[in-house]
């Protein structure tokens, strides 16, 4: 591809940006406005003008998926091979330094990469030798730090405790941390851009050869950049080497795991004479969603500013649904993909997005019911998350102590003293008697075989569960789930960890609560408690969709960025949820969450659906919600509202198929022998499977099969 083949297929922004002079350049490149597109161009004009070498480009990305695509286009559009540019992720890059010069790293040879699950195994280790009580000194909240401090590019030394006892044992466990990383050759991720760092700042030599070497240097998602990612930046552009940065300040969602807005910010400042070029055109979405989502985003303060545009269509008006409860804009939304799917709309092309993990278990149970194939992007099922399966664990031993597979989950979860060594002798015991781990647990101790330190922590463990089957024999299923919540400490462990991944957890064990509280129990031979945990074992069992079933995608908001679909539904927009309730208190937070929600509307191409609730029952509480500041910020000319109050008033003249002779309305108040008295919200299907929804007084909402619910019309 000649110079003008490059620049004709190019728009004027896109064609300005890439064709600039060789100084340094901030692109400011919206959602859909060819970002990739305008780097890779940016590259290959470079080399076909004699710019520069391959070998001087150093471009740098933030996932391998990006580094290999930005590659391929690269070689496609100067049709040879670039094995000599260095193109990759910040770590893949701060990799291939260290192993060029590990001794100017002050590492062996061999050093060896850390995964997260080996850093935390570490970790664990560390505190067994300082004889710190995991409780007290929980492990990922102490990998949390340590990782947060070199981010921030400081070591133990560096870190200033302000003299408090907490932060000075953090930072006594950071210090003991790095002896134990240094004696066994280790380097974790965190620790790859931070030492890369330091053997250029510390010598002048290297530092010398890599800013001869990378003449020109290009980032991708420059918004997403850290502070020692970007310092290691600015270490090698020096005075001399021109930097081509590409960002959205509007799409600056990770602040949570480090991430400075304020580096694209200030770019201008500290990179004097810098060409500031726009790409404002979307070739993505329709008018309307980029006006509103333009609309929204000026909200902000202390934004960098553009305006997206596109010659195409204005499109349809966004949908608005304002729905009674969360089960109510669970079936809405499947019923409308039901109806997208009907009009020829792939479902791979469909996309709902949630602000949080634990508000897609009502819509995949729709799904399901509805037989429509799903993928939860970038996670797993709601009954598949490592949280929950522990809880389910818990609740299984409660209700048969010989579940071997659930007492191996949880006899040391949260971590309670019981060692591998310990659990090997149980196992070693239940296969020499043929009998369970629970009796071999219970033989063991009654021969005195444990050391007296494992002897009490299995001793206390298998108390426990006999404690948790007491106190909750004849609750309802939802108490017996949040008693075992805060008996077990499950909950508690994962609050002490202040990541974001933790909170998630946290809020997924409360979402398991209100699982138990909606779970419909058909009056059948099983428990209550056995049904629903056979019930969760088949949901998890179920599988996810594979991509070539063509499945509608489901997914965070936050695993949404850089994805694009057809139609969209932006669910739970409510004050607490989104924006969530952490981020009223923390400065700069509201702002981000306003950008997560912009992520989320440019996400759609031809139609975006958000929807809100008056009631959901999340986090194992029932709460009546206010619709989010979000909505009020979308002009109202972009958005038309599905009025559920018209519809309701519909449905509430027209009686339940099967269940009209018994004179069952939406409204009807109506008793049932367990759950006391409530009032029909909802229906659906026909015949012998027509169910009713009932808002009950006392334990909140339920579905009933009409057929066996025994109801009675008060």
């Amino acid at each position: 591809m000649d110079i003008s083949d490059l620049l004709n297929n190019l728009n004027e922004p896109q064609r300005e940006a890439v064709a600039a002079p060789p100084v340094h350049q901030l692109v400011i490149a919206g959602a859909g406005s060819g970002k990739t597109r305008v780097l890779a161009h940016r590259i290959a004009y470079l080399v076909r003008t004699g710019e520069v070498s391959p070998q001087g480009i150093l471009a740098v990305t933030f996932t391998n998926k990006a580094a290999r695509s930005m590659r391929d286009r690269i070689e496609t559009m100067l049709d040879m091979p670039v094995r000599q540019m260095w193109v990759g992720t910040f770590h893949g890059i701060a990799h291939r330094l260290l192993r060029s010069h590990w001794q100017e790293a002050g590492l062996p040879q061999t050093f060896q990469i850390l995964d997260s699950d080996d850093q935390h195994r570490i970790i664990k280790r560390l505190l067994k030798q300082m004889e710190l009580d995991e409780a007290r000194w929980p492990p990922k909240q102490i990998q949390w730090f340590i990782n947060g401090q070199k981010d921030e590019g400081r070591r133990p030394d560096h870190v200033d405790h302000h003299n408090a006892p907490f932060e000075e044992q953090m930072v006594r466990i950071y210090a003991a941390y790095e002896e134990v990383c240094k004696r066994s050759g280790l380097v974790d991720f965190a620790e790859l851009l931070l030492r890369a760092h330091e053997i250029l700042l510390h010598n002048k030599n290297l530092l010398d050869h890599y800013q001869r070497r990378f003449q020109h240097i290009l980032v991708d998602e420059f918004q997403d950049t850290n502070t020692i990612q970007y310092a290691w930046l600015r270490l090698l552009a020096g005075d001399n080497n021109p930097l081509f940065a590409v960002g959205d300040d509007d799409q600056s969602i990770y602040g949570w795991r480090g991430a400075k807005i304020e580096n694209i910010q200030r770019f201008t400042k500290d990179f004097p004479n810098t060409r500031t070029v726009r790409l404002e055109q979307n070739y993505r979405s329709t008018g309307t969603i980029l006006s509103a989502a333009n609309a929204l985003i000026e909200n902000n303060s202390d934004r960098l500013g553009k305006n997206l545009w596109t010659d195409g269509s204005d499109g349809e008006l966004i949908l608005l649904y304002e729905a009674f409860n969360d089960l109510e804009e669970a079936r809405y939304i499947v019923n409308s993909i039901k109806n997208c799917i009907d009009k020829g709309i792939p479902r791979n092309e469909i996309a709902v997005l949630y602000r949080s993990n634990a508000q897609s278990r009502v819509i995949e149970e729709g799904l399901l019911r509805s037989a429509i194939p799903y993928k939860v992007y970038g996670g797993m099922r709601f009954f598949e998350r490592q949280e929950v399966k522990h809880a389910l664990a818990y609740l299984r031993l409660i209700s048969n102590r010989n579940d071997d597979a659930s007492f191996e989950r949880v006899v040391n979860t949260p971590t309670r003293g019981v060692g591998e060594k310990t659990v090997q002798m149980i196992r070693e015991q239940a296969r020499a008697y043929n009998i369970t781990l629970w009796q071999a647990a219970q033989q063991l101790l009654d021969d005195k075989q444990f050391t007296a330190r494992a002897g009490n922590a299995i001793q206390a463990f298998m108390y426990l569960i006999e404690e948790m089957a007491v106190e909750t024999k004849d609750m309802p299923l939802h108490d017996i789930t949040e008693a075992m919540l805060k008996t077990s400490t499950l909950i508690a462990s994962y609050e002490k960890d202040k990541s974001e991944k933790a909170r998630m957890r946290v809020e997924n064990l409360a979402e398991l609560v209100t699982a138990a509280r909606q779970f419909e129990h058909e009056e059948d031979e099983l428990s209550e408690l056995d049904s629903f945990l056979a019930h969760a074992a088949l949901e998890a069992g179920e599988g996810q969709a594979s991509e070539y079933e063509d499945p509608v995608q489901l997914m965070t908001l936050h695993t949404a960025k850089g994805l694009e679909f057809e139609h969209v539904y932006l669910t739970g927009l409510e004050e607490g949820l989104f924006p969530h309730r952490m981020s009223m208190d923390e400065p700069g937070r509201l702002d981000e969450e306003r950008r997560l929600c912009y992520v989320g509307i440019t996400r759609a191409k031809q139609q975006l659906t958000i929807s809100y609730a008056n009631v959901r029952r999340l986090h194992g509480n029932e709460q009546y919600t206010q619709p989010s500041r979000f909505i009020s910020e979308l002009p109202k000319e972009y958005v038309q509202e599905v009025r559920i109050k018209r519809q309701a008033a519909v449905a509430s003249t027209m009686q339940i198929e099967t269940a009209s002779s018994n004179g069952f309305q939406l409204g009807s108040r109506v008793a049932h022998v367990k759950f006391g008295e409530g009032t029909v919200t909802s229906s659906e299907g026909d015949g012998a499977h027509a169910r009713v929804q009932v808002n009950f007084d006392d334990i909140g909402s339920k579905w009933l099969v009409i057929a066996y619910a025994k109801l009675q019309i008060l």
